[in-house]
């Protein structure tokens, strides 16, 4: 056979729908450029950038009505009275100095005057409002020098995280958050597996209702399962007796309140995993004898390692980047996420929160790197030879398995009952009478039921736009012939946010889209910066649903239309869409529900035209309003469990309609 030098090969000349549907990934690819690395750019330049006053280049001249005095450096006039010291000068971008803090015997009703100068280029003062540059002398009164406020120098370098790994306390968080998130994967894998083996490997009844049980805990914020631990332990808790003089309050209830809202996830993948064993080897170890113990450490466990070690990862992933559940039950206890709150609301250090936010990147695209080779390696290991696995009577061992996701079923319906409770009891612990007063919002602190609203409207324009521009990418890229490197550009992209904690996406967006000089700036404090971010936060799963769909159908049908000469967008809207309406409908489920319950990606980008249940919870709970709280995140499961409801009768009719196909 003859071998076609590549210089040599002939290029296929590329048609209207190929240009069409490369622009199409380009002009998605670009929002995702936009929303996610320009962003994440701002926010590793600000980390990067540091602001200290130096002193040394200012000048200064007094005249007490004998004339002007000799110049003196700020320097010199700081250290002659030890004001500030070296690491008080180190401050943030927006840091101003009052240079009159340095005069002990400053009066602005004397009749002093005072000249002041900038020595270098880089530094400046300002007056009111007015920022004065260059080394010109500028002459002021007493009373129009206390205005006069010196501003810091910027410069690179890496002194922001050398002051945080030298903060014990800052430094603290990271021990902490790695003990919180290790030992709260141990826990959740270990209980989830064994939620997951009962469903897969026994014959007990109910199997329907434990998963929609287990599967409870996504409809709710992650702050939920706090503030029931807090009504079940907390000080006046209703059986605080058993937590043994150990307070509910820091590392035992943020693993506990771990454990109940990354279970389902865990369990998830893990019961996927069981559900492809091959039975071929389980025939195969009862021909040899071999006991059931060794059948399950040298078959069962082997077969779903990837499953175990994807699920360790993306529990140990949400628990380290979670903010909600550490701020409402964490006390004194710090983790990463809550530092960066801590860093950019409460002391409004922004460089700081930045450092915080690429050092919690870390471990979290980390994990995220370990996941992604799991999954590969998972994939790989399915054959089209292999058998399903039928699990077979066994009274003693189903009996086990139920009392066991009886349990289970018991602890997660405990947690939203208990949240349910505190909603309708008017004042506990004192008067426990049913009233309906803890859902009347608008009395809050948070936003009332305007922020309850306000969260459907997001939740209802993420499913749809999201939907439409997710499956519209993932469709594009699937489908385009040829155009390898913006191919793998995009889905490089796309890959990106799931690696990327809600908390760093949000403070990103402030140092970007707040940026005055951004064409987009627009959009700041409004809706659609909220449901930029939603959209953008939860991409990578959409995404990956979507590419599994599309995958399943033959590109013959690619083929065929090419032949009869339509265009590809016939093909999306007649055979493509409705094929694919299932998985359309699962990202729309997914996109309203965690649009519902998200709060670390939204904390630091709603204004007061646009406050959200989620956060209205976070809002009333530090107001004191923990009934009230309680009552939201009620209100947030009732929607989003009629919303999965409706997508589920939805799905049932569709599949009949649309996939019938699919059993001919």
């Amino acid at each position: 056979m003859t071998v076609i030098p590549a210089s040599e090969r002939v290029k296929p000349k590329l048609g209207r729908d190929d240009w069409v549907m490369r622009s199409f990934i380009a002009v998605i690819g670009v929002y995702l450029v936009v929303t996610l690395a320009f962003p994440l750019y701002a926010m590793l330049s600000k980390s990067l950038s540091t602001f200290q006053f130096d002193l040394t280049q200012f000048e200064l001249q007094i005249d007490k009505g004998d004339g002007w005095s000799d110049t003196i450096s700020v320097k010199q006039l700081n250290d002659k009275i030890g004001k500030y010291s070296s690491a008080e000068l180190n401050t943030s971008s927006d840091g101003r100095l009052p240079i009159v803090s340095m005069l002990p015997d400053f009066s602005f009703r004397g009749k002093t005057k005072y000249r002041l100068r900038n020595v270098g280029d880089k530094s400046f003062f300002i007056h009111g409002s007015e920022q004065i540059l260059g080394t010109k002398w500028h002459e002021y009164s007493s009373n129009e020098f206390r205005r006069v406020m010196l501003r810091p120098i910027k410069s690179i370098g890496f002194g922001n995280f050398i002051q945080y790994f030298s903060t014990p306390a800052l430094f603290n968080s990271i021990s902490n958050s790695l003990f919180i998130a290790f030992i709260s994967t141990i826990i959740t894998i270990s209980l989830a597996f064994t939620f997951s083996y009962a469903l897969a490997r026994s014959k007990m009844r109910g199997k329907g209702i434990f998963k929609i049980i287990a599967m409870m805990p996504i409809l709710v914020p992650s702050l939920l399962p706090g503030i029931a631990l807090v009504y079940l332990f907390g000080n006046q808790g209703m059986i605080k007796g058993l937590m043994g003089g150990y307070s509910i309050y820091g590392p035992i209830g943020i693993v506990i309140g771990s454990v109940f809202f990354t279970f389902p996830h865990a369990m998830i993948i893990i019961q996927t995993a069981l559900s492809i064993s091959d039975a071929r080897l389980y025939e195969a170890s009862d021909a040899l004898g071999a006991s059931k113990f060794k059948t399950f450490m040298t078959v069962t466990l082997p077969g779903a390692r990837y499953g175990l070690i994807s699920a360790a990862f993306v529990v140990f992933n949400l628990v380290i980047t979670d903010f909600g559940l550490p701020k409402v039950i964490g006390g004194q206890y710090n983790v990463l996420a809550v530092d960066i709150y801590k860093q950019v609301i409460g002391q409004q250090n922004f460089e700081m929160g930045a450092v915080v936010s690429v050092v919690l990147l870390i471990p979290a695209m980390f994990a995220f790197g370990v996941d992604r080779m799991v999954q590969a390696k998972q994939v790989a290991m399915l054959s089209a030879s292999s058998v399903p696995y039928q699990p077979k009577p066994n009274k003693r061992f189903d009996r086990t398995m139920l009392a066991y996701c009886l349990l289970i079923a018991g602890f997660i319906i405990t947690i939203i009952g208990v949240c349910q409770y505190a909603a309708l009891v008017k004042f506990w612990p004192y008067d426990l009478t049913f009233s309906l007063t803890n859902y009347d919002f608008d009395l809050m602190d948070g936003g009332g039921w305007g922020s309850f609203y306000n969260s459907l409207k997001l939740a209802i324009m993420v499913a749809i736009i999201g939907t439409v521009v997710v499956f519209t990418g993932a469709y594009m890229v699937e489908k385009v012939p040829g155009f390898g490197a913006g191919r793998t550009t995009f889905q490089f992209l796309a890959m990106l946010p799931m690696a990327i904690p809600g908390m760093v996406l949000g403070l990103a967006y402030i140092f970007f889209f707040n940026n005055p000089s951004n064409p987009v700036n627009f959009i700041y404090g409004t809706m659609a910066i909220l449901v930029v971010c939603t959209v953008t936060h939860f991409y990578t799963v959409s995404h990956l649903t979507a590419l599994t769909a599309l995958k399943q159908m033959d590109k013959e049908f690619e083929s065929v239309s090419a032949s009869l000469k339509q265009p590809f967008y016939k093909l999306f809207a007649r055979v493509t869409v409705p094929v694919c309406l299932p998985a359309i409908l699962d990202i729309s489920i997914y996109l309203f529900v965690n649009a519902m319950t998200t709060v670390s990606a939204l904390i630091f980008l709603y204004s007061p035209d646009t406050t959200l249940a989620s956060i209205a919870m976070l809002n009333m709970d530090d107001a004191g309003d923990i009934a009230p709280a309680a009552a939201m995140g009620m209100m947030i499961f009732y929607a989003n469990a009629t919303a999965r409801t409706l997508h589920a009768w939805a799905s049932k009719g569709i599949y009949k309609t649309t996939q019938a196909w699919r059993t001919r």
